[in-house]
């Protein structure tokens, strides 16, 4: 009876993802930006706005349903036991975590209180992209 469902799931599990990805790419770029503005300018008070909209808006809702869609496809496929899944499910945990790294930095740009440089910021904007080719091959390819 909810087989039916597991493409409708995925269709959502995909849109949530693909959200999120943008968030996750686009927001350490705007911090390479920040950075290099001056703590209380007019540019830096903008860029603070972008972020926590960025983050509160689309980033955390789709961080949410990435998850529970997630785990809806994992419920219905039966891939709790695959050995694919179970990596996928940790890469995806480093996501999280990266994402909540970012929370962070963009409170401390908040609240004035950066010390990080931009080369920082363009390195840990390539962290998202090397999880995501992971992640992806994983699901696509199930090679165990």
């Amino acid at each position: 009876m909810l087989r039916p469902m597991y493409p409708w799931l995925l269709a959502l599990h995909l849109i949530a993802v693909i959200s999120w990805m943008a968030g996750l790419l686009y927001l350490p770029r705007l911090f390479v930006y920040h950075a290099a503005t001056a703590a209380g300018s007019e540019q830096s008070e903008t860029f603070k706005t972008m972020e926590q909209r960025l983050l509160r808006y689309i980033m955390a809702p789709a961080m949410g349903a990435t998850w529970i869609f997630g785990i809806g496809l994992v419920l219905l496929g039966h891939w709790f036991t695959a050995g694919w899944s179970q990596v996928k499910f940790v890469l995806v945990l480093a996501m999280t975590i990266m994402h909540g790294l970012m929370n962070a930095w963009a409170n401390d740009f908040r609240y004035d209180r950066n010390t990080k440089p931009q080369k920082f910021f363009r390195i840990a904007n390539e962290i998202p992209t090397l999880l995501m080719i992971a992640i992806v091959i994983l699901a696509a390819v199930k090679p165990f």
